[in-house]
């Protein structure tokens, strides 16, 4: 419930704040919100407007949603194992130190987020900890540091942006073109009809059924990239490792960007949809 409540509440003042980024541009600028130029503008501005929201309120976001606890000061051999492992990675890695978390949880896993390399949060979970060896965890732990060090939050925020702003547009655009021709001559100069309205929810939820596929084979090709990553920090044997310990692990609960940028995703998903290659074709690329 309290994962649910902020998602709402952070949704809404996302909401907000773009539309009144929008009526301020739409002032300015003296466009008409029924024009091409208006629904690019609206479409851009809540396409990227919202990627990018999310991208710079990601590790707040991860905080309270997972409950992570951030380690300042190590309280234990664990915590300052992993404080120490991921500033070695980061050093070779050529990127700031990122912030480093446990979170509780009893999935095999971990993500990394944030709005930049140099401003990066890496948190593992519990039950990864207590499940793997050090080795496994280690690359883990540089999986993660891997996908900081290549930009990918950033990257997949871009072509998320652009996927949106495409969604957005489309659906306006032909929810617009059927509701002038479902719709009578008045109807069109007040203003469009219910129709257009319930029109553009469904072409969005069509269009952004099909962007899915495009942003989750980005994010499948840059897994491949991070564990290639992973392999020259710590060695293939240790990355292949890790990757056959998760083979046994039950689907993970981690949602969003977290999942995206976590070492494994959820089984039985569709191929087209996971943000996450088969285990198999991981293990089987390193080897």
């Amino acid at each position: 419930m309290k994962r649910v409540v902020l998602f709402l509440v952070t949704n809404l003042a996302v909401m907000l704040v773009l539309g009144i980024v929008l009526s301020i541009l739409m002032s300015v600028f003296g466009i008409d919100n029924r024009s091409l130029g208006g629904i690019l503008m609206i479409a851009a501005v809540f396409g990227f407007g919202g990627s990018f929201i999310s991208l710079f309120m990601s590790k707040w976001m991860a905080k309270k949603s997972t409950g992570a606890h951030v380690i300042e000061q190590p309280r234990n051999e664990t915590e300052k194992w992993l404080v120490d492992t991921v500033a070695s990675q980061a050093q070779k890695a050529g990127i700031k130190m990122p912030e480093v978390a446990i979170y509780d949880s009893p999935d095999m896993n971990a993500f990394a987020t944030g709005p930049s390399k140099n401003n990066s949060l890496i948190a593992v979970s519990t039950g990864l900890l207590q499940s793997m060896n050090q080795d496994q965890a280690e690359a883990v732990l540089a999986h993660e540091v891997s996908h900081v060090a290549g930009g990918d939050m950033v990257t997949l925020t871009l072509i998320q942006g652009v996927v949106n702003t495409f969604v957005i547009f489309m659906a306006k655009v032909l929810a617009g073109i059927v509701d002038n021709f479902l719709s009578s001559d008045e109807e069109e100069q007040t203003g469009h009809s219910w129709t257009y309205f319930i029109l553009d929810m469904v072409f969005q939820m069509i269009f952004g059924i099909l962007a899915s596929v495009i942003v989750a084979y980005f994010s499948r090709k840059r897994e491949f990239v991070a564990d290639a990553g992973a392999a020259k920090l710590v060695g293939a044997d240790k990355m292949r490792s890790a990757l056959e310990r998760l083979q046994s692990n039950h689907p993970s609960q981690l949602q969003g960007s977290m999942m995206a940028f976590g070492i494994a995703s959820g089984k039985g998903m569709s191929e087209y949809f996971s943000s996450h290659p088969p285990l198999e074709d991981r293990i089987a690329a390193l080897k």
